[in-house]
């Protein structure tokens, strides 16, 4: 019977067993064959996702509110809900990356002008309706008891 030797797992073939054996590998102090340069663009490529994903979170939760604000007489449990889930969504990742919370305001005004388009599209209410710069703070929009 053949014996199966052990291939290093290729990045581009691979990304999971990859990261798996880079893991152990950098665990047993094993530099020897590395991809360091891989290596390190993965984890800056994990913390840029981390980002996204805050901004995404707060593009929605945005949205809803912005929703919530000038659509009194149609707010919904859908609506609530997406208020929640998105201050829920955010309140982990910044637990999990709180080095993150620095760059709220930044993402807040880099996403609010997609949000806004987002709620003039989806409410069909004139442009002029939602305000050009966000109406809420970051403190409002992390906050679970602010609706309005």
């Amino acid at each position: 019977m053949a014996t199966q030797t052990s291939i290093p797992a290729s990045h581009d073939r691979d990304f999971y067993a990859w990261a798996l054996e880079s893991a152990n590998r950098l665990r047993a102090g094993n530099l020897a064959g590395l991809d360091l340069q891989r290596i390190a663009e993965e984890i800056e490529g994990m913390g840029r996702a981390e980002k996204h994903a805050l901004a995404s979170h707060l593009k929605i939760l945005i949205l809803h509110l912005l929703k919530w604000r000038y659509q009194p007489t149609l707010r919904s449990l859908s609506w609530q809900l997406s208020i929640a889930n998105a201050r829920d969504e955010i309140a982990e990742l910044l637990e999990d990356s709180p080095s993150l919370t620095g760059k709220l305001p930044e993402i807040l005004a880099r996403r609010y002008p997609a949000a806004r388009q987002g709620a003039i599209l989806e409410t069909g209410l004139p442009a002029a309706t939602f305000p050009t710069g966000c109406p809420l703070t970051v403190e409002q929009l992390l906050d679970p008891e602010y609706w309005t």
